[in-house]
Parts: structure tokens; sequence; C-alpha cells
């Protein structure tokens, strides 16, 4: 994903350095300070622009970016740090142009040519300025409330819906701007397909258009609480697609909370139904406990996501690691494969609890694994057990290729990771979603996918899933 992130901009100054060195920038006539900082308010600009283009498509939730990027979480993970760096860029952008005062202390600042704009736009380029400085200003606001941890979900889910308007007011900002003799240049090519990109996300968006191929309507068909465990299933009448083990899905119990991502944990195609197992995390979940009736409307969207163990090496050695709530692919995964054992691979499945007498899922994950006998379940108590380690995952497997399939706390796996590297192992296979759109905080979810539409409303810190 880094790569991919990185390439964005990467593009940008490799376009913009094809028309430097053909000299169809001014910088190639008169390389000076002003120049230069001409030439740097319009990279940094462009590479802003590209970026929240980017954002834009991505927040389509597009389907067939799932498998290309490992899954809708990697979408969103690439879309939480696009947005990032690129109003980082755009503050950078802003001080640029900021700068002109503190330049004209050391430098002389050079006569003014004419504007290379076209005829319809010199008309513009105030409104444009201006629209542009009071985008960055909005931008800025939202990731501080993106990344306050005590901003309530609800009044940061309204504030981000303007985000398609301010995209537009920037696209307006880009076009009456970019210099016109630079639209022939690799350089205007990338900023007008940007442009077109961009548009076609926010007009989605604005229209409701998001992820609407995809939904499927019906009704709750069953409620049950075990715990601070609601378990939830949905009859789905119009629109039917099939889940694979393992995948999720966006929920809408209530339109004006809007839709949550929650991992499938049960598929009857037979009856259309899909299951739901939803912990108590935050205030959403806490108060589905108290909504959620039977014969309810549900709209599910979906469904997404690339935790497939079908997609396992052939030769690898399989190990599944389950904390908490993270349980539920693999309960997806188990009640798929107790349907024909014979197609189940060889597997340590490690599921860590709290309290194993107390939890809601061992005597369900036990039965399961007893009609899977391939899958060697270990049940790790934090009240009587020591805690799951590195080593404990590849002792049985020395010199064996492992391909480890993750779901539970982010601190957890990052635990495990180092572990893993430590003890030198090369062929090592980490499979983990990574359903964080806001720092130290997760949704309230079934399976921790804790992101909603971009952002998480619990109570959890620094993990994705909780226990």
């Amino acid at each position: 994903m880094r790569k991919l992130l990185w390439a964005i901009p990467g593009a940008v100054v490799l376009a913009w350095s094809w028309s430097w060195l053909a000299g169809s920038t001014p910088l190639a006539i008169d390389a000076n300070a002003w120049s230069l900082r001409r030439e740097l308010i319009l990279v940094s600009g462009i590479m802003a622009f590209v970026l929240m283009s980017v954002i834009m498509l991505l927040a389509t939730r597009p389907a067939w970016l799932d498998k290309p990027l490992g899954g809708m979480d990697r979408v969103y993970r690439l879309h939480k740090w696009a947005g990032i760096l690129a109003i980082s860029l755009a503050a950078g952008h802003w001080l640029l142009d900021l700068s002109g005062d503190l330049l004209r202390r050391f430098f002389e600042k050079p006569a003014k040519g004419p504007h290379d704009a076209f005829a319809w736009a010199e008309p513009l380029r105030g409104f444009a300025k201006d629209l542009g400085e009071w985008s960055v200003y909005l931008l800025l606001a939202m990731l501080v409330l993106t990344l306050w941890k005590l901003v309530p979900y609800r009044f940061w889910r309204r504030v981000h819906r303007v985000m398609p308007i301010v995209y537009l007011a920037l696209a307006l900002h880009a076009l009456v701007l970019f210099p016109a003799s630079l639209w022939t240049q690799p350089i205007g090519a990338i900023l007008a397909l940007a442009i077109a990109v961009g548009a076609y996300g926010s007009v989605v968006s604005l229209l409701g258009g998001i992820g609407r191929g995809r939904r499927m309507h019906g009704r709750i068909r069953e409620v049950r609480r075990t715990g601070d465990v609601l378990s939830v299933r949905c009859a789905i009448g119009r629109g039917w697609r099939e889940a694979k083990p393992g995948q999720f899905a966006f929920v809408t119990f209530d339109a004006a909370e809007g839709a949550h991502p929650f991992t499938i944990a049960g598929v009857d195609a037979r009856q259309r139904v899909l299951g739901f197992e939803i912990k108590a995390l935050g205030d959403y979940t806490a108060r589905l406990r108290e909504r959620l009736r039977a014969d309810m409307p549900v709209r599910v969207e979906g469904p997404y996501g690339q935790f497939d163990f079908r997609q396992r090496q052939a030769a690898a050695r399989q190990v599944w690691v389950a904390g908490g709530i993270g349980v539920t692919p693999f309960l997806a995964w188990l009640e798929s494969l107790a349907e024909d054992p014979s197609a189940a691979p060889h597997a340590d499945f490690h599921y860590c609890v709290r309290n194993r007498d107390r939890d809601a899922f061992v005597a369900r994950v036990e039965s399961l694994c007893a009609r899977v006998p391939s899958v060697r379940l270990t049940v790790h108590s934090d009240d009587r057990d020591p805690a799951l380690h590195a080593r404990m995952l590849c002792d049985a497997g020395a010199g064996e290729p492992i391909e480890v399939w993750f779901c539970g706390p982010g601190g957890f796996a990052a635990a495990l990771r180092d572990g893993l590297e430590r003890l030198g192992l090369g062929d090592v296979r980490f499979h983990q979603e990574a359903f964080e759109m806001r720092s130290a905080r997760t949704t309230a979810t079934a399976a921790g996918t804790s992101i909603s539409g971009g952002r998480s409303d619990s109570a959890c810190r620094d993990r994705r899933w909780c226990w």
C-alpha cells in the first residue's frame, strides 16, 4: 500500500519534470527563488488534488478494487492515508502561497507578466483562489475532527458528507488556476484524469449511489442476546448475493445512523439468511442491544473482503489466531467446512479469550472443530493460561513455511508479527484485515471491522478488534 500511495505524488513529480526538462514551465527560463516558489506551489497543489481524487474514488467502495488491493479493508486504509497525505500537501501548498511576504524581504519580486490562463478563466481567478483557501481550512478542520477521539461519530458523519462539495470546489480551483500551456503536457493529462475520476466519485456520493449495486434488502428474522454478544439473523429478499466465509458487509439497521461494517458470521444460502455476531464495544453497538427486534427492516451492502482461507498456500502450514470477537470470520470458515470436512486444511487454531467459562463462543467453536478434525483447537484463557506468543505458532512446524490468518486486537497482531520477525523465520505470511480508519478507536463491529464510511465510534483504544 505504501508503494502505491507514494507512486501517486511520484507520478506527478515525473510529469512535472518532463515539462520542466522540455522547457515548458517558467522555471526552465528564469531559475530564481520566485520561480521556484511558483513551481512548488504548482506541484504541491497538483499532488494534493490527485490524491483527493483518489480519495473520492475509493470512497465509492469500488468492488473491482477489492481483490487487486487485497480486500476492502486495504481500500479504506489507502483512503485514510491518502487523505492524511493530501491534506498535508494542501496545507503545504497554502503555506507556500502565503510565503510571498516573507520571500519579498530577501528577494526582489520580478514584474508580473500576463497570466498563463484561458480567456474564460481570467475573470474567475480571484474567486478560485478564495475558494481554494477556504477549502483548505475545511480540510484541516475535517482532519482534526477525524483524529480527535472525543468527537461523536454522528457529528463527524454529518460533517464528512460535505466532502464531495469541498472536492468540487477544489476542482474548480484547479481548472481556473492551472496554467493553460500545461494542459497539453503529461502533467495536464494527469490533472484532467484526476478531475474526471474525482468528479465521478463526488457525484456518486452526493446522489447516494455508494454501494448501490451491491445492496440487499431484507428483514431481521431473529435477535438473540448472550452476555454482551448480540446474534442477529437477517432474511434477505431483493438483491441476494451469496457471501464467502470470512467476508463482511455494511449493514444499515438505522438510516439515521448509516451503514456499519460487520463480519458475516453465517450464511444459509437456501433460506437466504445472513448471520451477524455483534459485541457491545461502543455506543452504537450498545444501543443495538435495546433497539433491534425481529421483523425490523435491514439493508445489507456487500459482500466484501478477501479474508478467505481458500486462497492459502498449499505447501504452508496453516495457523489461525482469533482474539475475542475476532473469532467471527473463523466461525464462518468452520461452519462451511463442517459441511465437507474432507475439504478442510490442516490448521492449528488458537482462540484467545478473557475467560473461557464466560465466553459466548467457546462451546460453539469446540463443537465445530470436533466436526472438522483437521483443525486442531487450542483455547487460551487469560485467567488461567500463559499469553499466546510467536514461539507457540512455529514450534510445531520448525522449518516449514507458515501462513498465519489473524483476527483480533491490533496490538496483539503487532506483537505476534514482531515476535515472528525476531525468530528469524524467512517464509511467513501474515494475513490480517486492516479496518482501522481512525487512530486509537475502533468501531462497534461483529468481527472487529473498524470503519463506517471511514470512521469509528467505540471506546476501544489502539485496536481493530476488542475482546
